[in-house]
């Protein structure tokens, strides 16, 4: 696996990250499986009545464990991005996700940061585009893209914001059988398969419910 890529996925620990696109539940997906493997401990994924559908944990397989999840509705960003302050600053979970649908101020978004340092815990807000924070510590864009046999999963994850470095895109696939994440390309480089790491997990499978929304591929 590429050195830079691995430097900033998994996502630093204790800071709060923010991710955008259509891709972007799947990579919340995908870092809540491994943080709350690493952590041992649960994630907790917010989100409010601006998300017309809910989200079905089944739908996360094989990224994240449904029995991993907490999930929790908030009627207002407000009463969202406090509770996600609470859950940062307690350290009782290995990830929170905050799905928001207005931009985050700058005040809002160093309390968030504050927090997650206290707690040592990762926070990961879903933006809609042009709605993040400056106190972010990394921005990923994620989109979908075409695979080129059906039992694999490919995106391309943009990281246009890394406070700790530089920028890169990387093209990965998920590959659904072996349950692993595979760096195909970096940097709008080649299409050759460059290396691969166990980051996904679990053998489980299912079906999202009527009705609910799963992880993006």
């Amino acid at each position: 696996m590429s050195e830079l890529f691995s430097s900033v996925f998994p996502l630093k620990r204790g800071r709060v990250h923010e991710a955008h696109g259509p891709g972007a539940t799947a990579f919340a997906a995908v870092a809540g499986g491994m943080a709350a493997r690493a952590a041992r401990a649960p994630v907790l994924w917010l989100s409010g009545p601006w998300t017309a559908e809910g989200l079905n944990p089944l739908g996360l397989l094989p990224y994240c464990d449904p029995a991993a999840l907490i999930m929790a509705r908030a009627p207002d960003q407000a009463e969202l991005l406090g509770v996600m302050e609470e859950a940062l600053r307690s350290g009782a979970v290995a990830l929170v996700v905050a799905e928001t649908h207005r931009p985050l101020s700058l005040t809002a978004g160093r309390r968030l940061q504050l927090a997650a340092e206290a707690g040592r815990v990762t926070g990961l807000c879903l933006v809609p585009e042009g709605m993040g924070s400056n106190a972010a510590q990394t921005r990923w864009h994620c989109t979908a893209q075409l695979a080129e046999t059906a039992d694999s999963t490919l995106w391309r994850w943009s990281l246009n914001k890394n406070k700790m470095g530089t920028t890169a895109i990387w093209d990965l696939r998920w590959d659904d059988t072996s349950h692993r994440i595979a760096l195909v390309s970096e940097a709008r480089g080649g299409a050759g398969l460059a290396g691969a790491a166990a980051l996904g997990g679990g053998a489980l499978r299912a079906e999202p419910a009527a009705g609910q929304r799963a992880a993006a591929p």
